[in-house]
């Protein structure tokens, strides 16, 4: 009964530790009225290394004074022109400006404002514009949807009068330039909006003149700001590519030295361009529209160090950073795609040539040396994304030739993580190198993640705060590689553990797993924690053993379904500015716009999956698996039904990336990233299975069980134990050119005129079947040449019985160097197929051939 009870007791464990993940949030602090009047000035193209005391001297003294960020400035077009900044700042929402132009360019785009009086204007564009974006973009903004908010608004120049325009292209109070003295007019509504001008251009003179323009502008609108007002400032805009980050301050009563921050960001110092439209009624105390803005409030936070200085050089060093990265990106994950699959090609006829047949026409074994540097060409690549997240520790941005600097640090980190897993206890042992290497970038990702993910944000294989989608927590790349540690951690743990313990150890490590994503004070990935769920629910039904069954996925998938009912009730239950991304989509279905959020996913997932080099990862990466390493000469099938927990993991990993990756909107790329540390330590460990195929084991007599869950002698331990069986060499000595430990002998596989002839079923001379000429645990060499059949029915891992592993359990418990019950079918099995007589079966306590001892 509690065996039945278990899966049922395991998926609610991992279901009430994502609930209680991803429902407790960071407490942000409500935005309240701060302002009676608000005045939103625009520079498109301002950068933090425009302001300085001599050149912007009274953008310095409003920076002083009040907070401080740096702003992302995002649209429905890349880059975002000046046109496009200014009219997401009036939606509130990602949108663009109509018309044909192409991507990655800011062409001039007239826009016609026609004044019919001396008070207002009208944008006659302004519908067809509403229009497009209702229609044709996948963010469904409402240009004007921040004047509609409020009963007046003034809009000084060209670009605010795009942003002030009412959706029927109506602006209320409108002014083409800046006058001498505006206080009548910014005191005439409660928001005004002002175009200072324009920052563009690479050469350092022009900038810099321009800056002063902008700055004697903003003199002008501070000296006519009317009591009791929030004056915000923005570079809204990129004028060219690539994009950059930008300046955001704000002044103001309650915003005095301070950092600005959202919760669309959850990142200090850091603010979308969508933040400006609800953090200006927020100020005002208006409600916000009815269709919820993409952005949310800008609140102050403490933190700023005293010296102004010190505090514009962080986003300054940020926007170098971005840019950085953005340049380097690309070519890294090409490279690593393009090293992985040379590496795989390589490992081919390695796969092909590793398993050691007895007789004279074996064809000669491949150089251990060559054998050896492979291995650690496999553990370099599969350590490369955590070696690259860690280079950004180092500020390789900030100096010339920067992606020379980023390889070569990166390329050292390497080596040195190749070195420390090399040296790791337990290397020689067939999972060695996997555990080792799983663990050490789980370890990676989550200390990061722990601390902050400082090193994920605008880091090479982190995310880009110039993309707006993301600025905390984890990425696409660090959930890839996290899933797939820890899953493998969890497999490699759980396989040095008896059966029965195997699933508790899978949640335990998954469990804490889902934790880390789905917390918003860590990894702040909803999507991620239900995807890892199901993982961990897969993983932990079949560690002990047995196919992926139905009612098996059905467990993960149920596991999945109760994580997202159990999060999407508390989050529905909050106000509608508080909610996650779960919640809002729910709450889109029902006022009928969820499509627009399945649409945006969709569209997503397939640019990512079109544009992305780590699709290629992914790819290449399942067809050596499939067509590779599952076949009968490729060793991983031998080795799941070894290591039926290594076999979970993977499966586990599977299923997370898939999920994580199509309901994230990044196609293959969380897959990509995971396969890039999975797959190599798959190819490792099955080049040391097949290594090993020809060992023999010695049967135990006399061996007790050990005490507790691992016993005494819990190691990689493959499924059998002590209880029932010896020790192989494959564990005690995992290469065969090694020499034995002092006071163990040498043992070799017997010679095939050693073992007595015997026809299928024929009994041998000691009367026993041939079948059954090895005792429980013990291992003929003849029978590891084994064919297809042989090598699969190694991973049934005892279908027959209702705990997974069948006769296996029973032999004994999980020592080391006992192969399944299935490998004992195997080499049998492959004995009779390719008619190679079975081993004799020991007559006395002394075998037959040179044993390994275990002492």
């Amino acid at each position: 009964m509690l065996r039945r009870l278990t899966p049922v007791l395991l998926t609610l464990l991992v279901v009430v530790l994502g609930v209680t993940a991803l429902a407790a949030r960071p407490e942000t602090g409500a935005p309240r009225r701060t302002a009676d009047f608000v005045v939103l000035a625009g520079v498109a193209g301002l950068r933090w290394d425009d302001v300085d005391p001599q050149t912007t001297p009274t953008l310095w003294r409003m920076a002083q004074q009040g907070s401080i960020g740096s702003l992302s400035t995002r649209s429905a077009h890349r880059p975002t022109c000046p046109v496009d900044g200014w009219l997401t700042l009036g939606a509130g929402s990602y949108a663009a400006w109509n018309g044909s132009r192409q991507q990655d360019a800011c062409p001039p785009v007239g826009v016609t404002i026609e004044q019919p009086d001396r008070i207002g204007a009208n944008l006659p564009d302004q519908e067809s514009v509403v229009l497009h974006n209702q229609e044709r973009l996948p963010w469904g903004a409402v240009p004007g949807s921040l004047s509609e908010s409020v009963r007046c608004s003034v809009a000084i120049g060209p670009g605010a009068a795009v942003a002030a325009a009412r959706p029927f292209g109506r602006v209320d109070r409108y002014a083409p330039k800046l006058p001498d003295d505006p206080a009548g007019l910014l005191g005439s509504c409660v928001l005004s909006i002002v175009d200072l001008g324009t920052v563009a251009g690479d050469d350092r003179v022009t900038r810099a003149a321009e800056a002063r323009r902008v700055d004697a502008a903003l003199a002008t609108v501070l000296a006519a700001r009317p009591a009791r007002s929030l004056v915000m400032v923005a570079g809204v805009s990129d004028t060219e590519t690539p994009s950059r980050l930008h300046v955001a301050v704000a002044d103001g009563p309650g915003w005095e030295g301070g950092l600005l921050t959202s919760a669309s960001t959850g990142r200090e110092g850091y603010l979308q361009l969508v933040d400006l439209a609800p953090t200006a009624l927020a100020a005002l105390g208006r409600p916000m529209p009815e269709r919820l803005f993409l952005g949310r409030p800008a609140i102050r936070v403490d933190g700023r160090p005293d010296d102004l200085a010190a505090a514009i050089a962080a986003p300054a060093d940020a926007d170098r950073e971005a840019a950085a990265q953005r340049r380097v990106a690309g070519w890294f994950f090409a490279l690593l795609a393009l090293a992985q699959v040379a590496l795989f090609v390589t490992v081919l006829p390695l796969l092909r040539r590793a398993r050691r047949l007895a007789g004279p026409h074996s064809p000669p074994p491949v150089s251990r040396r060559v054998v050896a540097t492979v291995e650690l060409l496999l553990i370099a690549a599969a350590l490369a994304v955590p070696a690259a997240l860690l280079a950004d520790a180092v500020p390789w941005w900030r100096v010339d030739h920067a992606g020379w600097w980023f390889g070569l640090v990166t390329v050292a980190l390497i080596v040195a993580a190749t070195a420390l897993v090399r040296l790791a206890p337990g290397h020689d042992r067939t999972l060695g190198p996997l555990g080792a290497v799983a663990g050490l970038a789980s370890l990676v990702v989550g200390a990061d993640v722990l601390s902050g993910a400082r090193l994920q944000l605008n880091g090479v294989v982190g995310y880009s705060a110039l993309e707006g989608g993301r600025f905390s927590g984890l990425g696409t790349v660090g959930l890839g590689v996290f899933l797939a540690g820890a899953l493998l951690s969890a497999g490699w743990l759980a396989q040095r553990f008896r059966r029965a313990w195997r699933p508790m150890v899978v949640v335990t490590v998954g469990g804490t797993a889902v934790v880390v994503v789905g917390s918003p004070y860590l990894g702040s990935d909803p999507i991620g924690a239900v995807a890892l769920t199901a993982g961990v629910a897969v993983a932990a039904a079949i560690s002990t053993g047995g196919w992926l069954t139905v009612s098996r996925l059905v467990w993960a998938a149920m596991a999945g379904l109760a994580l997202t009912i159990g999060y999407a009730v508390v989050d529905l239950r909050r106000p509608a500015e508080e909610r996650g991304s779960l919640g809002r989509f729910l709450a889109a279905l029902g006022d009928g716009t969820g499509g627009l959020t399945v649409h945006r996913s969709s569209t997503a997932n397939f640019e990512t999956l079109v544009n992305s080099p780590l699709t290629l990862l992914a790819v290449v990466g399942a067809l050596l698996v499939w067509f590779a390493l599952l076949q009968p000469w490729g060793g991983l099938m031998r080795l799941f039904g070894i290591y039926p927990a290594i076999r979970a993991a993977m499966a586990g990993t599977a299923v997370a990336a898939v999920i994580g990756g199509l309901l994230g909107g990044s196609a293959l790329d969380v897959a990509g990233a995971a396969a890039a540390l999975v797959v190599p330590m798959a190819a490792l460990a099955s080049l040391r299975v097949l290594d090993h195929s020809t060992d023999r084991t010695q049967p135990g007599a006399g061996r007790q069980r050990g005490d507790g869950p691992a016993g005494p002698h819990a190691g990689d331990a493959p499924d059998g134990g002590p209880g029932g069986g010896g020790t192989t060499a494959a564990d005690e000595h995992p290469r065969a050119d090694r020499p034995p430990p002092d006071g163990a002998g040498t043992r070799d596989a017997a010679p095939a005129d050693d073992a007595a002839p015997a026809d299928d079923g024929a009994p041998a001379d000691d009367g026993a079947p041939a079948d059954d000429a090895a005792p429980a645990g013990a291992e003929g060499g003849s029978g590891d040449r084994s064919t297809a059949a042989g090598d699969t029915a190694g991973t049934a891992d005892g279908e027959a019985g209702d705990d997974g592993d069948g006769a296996d359990s029973e032999a004994g418990g999980d020592g080391d160097g006992v192969r399944s019950a299935g490998e004992r079918a195997a080499g049998a099995g492959g004995a009779r197929g390719a008619g190679v007589p079975a081993a004799r079966a020991p007559e006395s306590a002394t075998p037959t051939s040179t044993e390994v001892t275990t002492g």
